[in-house]
């Protein structure tokens, strides 16, 4: 899956990924390679990543929006 973390003042991670789990609005969810179309709101947490490498990576936000098609997944992020 590639995926695409964008804040307003950068770009903080642009990469292939095994597993994606957000923090979503009711509940944090995980993101799998051939996840159903989505696009949710996401609340203050932590973003963790496993890249293809199987190494793990995370981002705290402060908010943001999830868009998840065709094993693509963009997320816009306030990291304020």
């Amino acid at each position: 899956m590639n995926l695409e973390i964008i804040t307003p003042s950068v770009d903080l991670y642009k990469g292939e990924v095994k597993l994606v789990k957000v923090p979503g609005i009711k509940d944090p969810f995980t993101i799998l390679r051939n996840h159903a179309p989505i696009i949710s709101i996401l609340e203050k947490g932590t973003i963790k990543i496993i890249n293809e490498e199987n190494e793990p990576f995370s981002f705290d936000i402060s908010g943001g929006v999830i868009e998840v098609n065709r094993n693509k997944i963009v997320v816009l992020a306030d990291i304020s």
